[in-house]
């Protein structure tokens, strides 16, 4: 398992990603098979170094393409009031984009 990796910020959420992975994240809008470069990185490591940003590390980047739009599997959310009668069964299914991580750059330069 490689130790180079980057910590991005996608949809609200902290995702730590590493290159030839794909990963599954919020819906972004987006067509399929298209480039799409992340420049909100937080966190970067690879060999022995190490760069923390203050909020985001401004010369990195990562690089990837959209492999395709999905849905989560189904949620169920029911709630009951004991004792009334009353209850209420609802489902939801998030909508999700496949992506592959291609390469890390910083500085301009392909680093992992």
């Amino acid at each position: 398992m490689s130790s180079n990796y980057a910590i991005i910020d996608s949809g609200g959420k902290q995702i730590l990603v590493r290159p030839g992975r794909f990963y599954d994240l919020n819906a972004i809008p987006f067509l399929s098979y298209q480039k799409i470069s992340f420049n909100r990185v937080l966190f970067l490591h690879y060999e022995d170094n190490v760069l923390l940003g203050k909020p985001y590390i401004k010369e990195a980047s990562i690089n990837g393409v959209i492999l395709r739009h999905l849905y989560a599997p189904k949620l169920i959310v029911y709630k009951m009031r004991p004792k009334k009668k009353t209850r209420r069964k609802q489902g939801h299914r998030q909508h999700l984009t496949r992506i592959l991580v291609n390469s890390i750059f910083f500085n301009g330069q392909v680093i992992i």
